[in-house]
């Protein structure tokens, strides 16, 4: 299995390689890089599709240790993975966490990004009227493993209600240990605000969102895209937090048609 050490990590990646534009999927809190599935099976025969396990996920994780972090530090290590790869610049292609490190990416290392397509994401904090819910899930989870009632609390915000896939994904995080969890949340909690600093990323970028996005409502995304200079915006009709997940037939034609524009 590919592992590449960069930046002080042991980073799990998958690469399609090809000769074709390089795209590179960052995923989610409490997600892995095979969320993207979707979107790879449908791209790989045009573009060049790199997915990686962030810190503290997937198989990059180790169940053992995780030292603090910030999105800053995972934006050094998709820096440093495409150097690794030998790609001087790529797409970046972030969900909700993902897209907080894509966005940090762009900003401390623009000569590697050469757009953004970012999903059911934000540049604000995380919405003050949440994140005590998020505490508490958290708290308990850490506390007593993750039960079936709190694995419904979390496939209802990250899934929404009823999607087919969701038992796979249950499984997974009660798997999950808890300095990984611990450390990823509170990388989440301390994140700055860089809703000020937009206005420095000049590459094309694409907005994605659900509108039933419970963990991110469309109002922050809206803020975002309005305040990034060469943005597009694409609404997902009846998908919540991983529409890239749930709803691939939109969200891939949406991508498609935005990437044809680049190349």
């Amino acid at each position: 299995m590919p592992f590449a050490q960069v930046n002080g990590q042991n980073i799990y990646y998958e690469d399609t390689g090809g000769r074709g534009p390089a795209l590179v999927f960052s995923h989610g809190l409490l997600m892995d890089h095979s969320m993207f599935e979707p979107q790879i099976q449908a791209l790989q025969g045009r573009y060049r599709c790199i997915s990686w396990d962030e810190r503290g996920h997937g198989q990059t994780a180790d169940p053992e240790h995780c030292e603090s972090f910030t999105y800053y530090d995972s934006a050094d290590d998709l820096a440093a993975l495409l150097k690794h790869l030998g790609v001087e610049k790529a797409v970046l292609v972030g969900m909700s966490q993902g897209g907080y490190l894509s966005l940090r990416c762009a900003l401390i290392h623009p000569e590697v990004v050469g757009a953004l397509v970012l999903i059911d994401t934000q540049a604000m904090l995380e919405d003050p009227e949440l994140l005590p819910h998020h505490e508490a899930l958290l708290k308990a989870w850490m506390e007593h493993g993750l039960s079936d009632d709190m694995a419904s609390t979390v496939e209802q915000i990250i899934l929404g209600q009823g999607w087919e896939g969701a038992a796979e994904w249950r499984a997974k995080w009660k798997q999950a240990s808890p300095v990984n969890l611990g450390q990823s949340f509170v990388a989440l909690a301390l994140r700055d605000d860089i809703s000020p600093r937009l206005a420095e990323i000049k590459v094309p970028a694409l907005v994605i969102h659900g509108d039933k996005d419970a963990a991110i409502s469309v109002e922050r995304a809206r803020a975002m895209f309005k305040a990034l200079p060469n943005a597009q915006w694409m609404d997902v009709a009846g998908a919540g937090h991983a529409a890239n997940l749930t709803h691939p037939e939109p969200v891939n034609a949406s991508i498609q048609q935005f990437l044809d524009q680049l190349h």
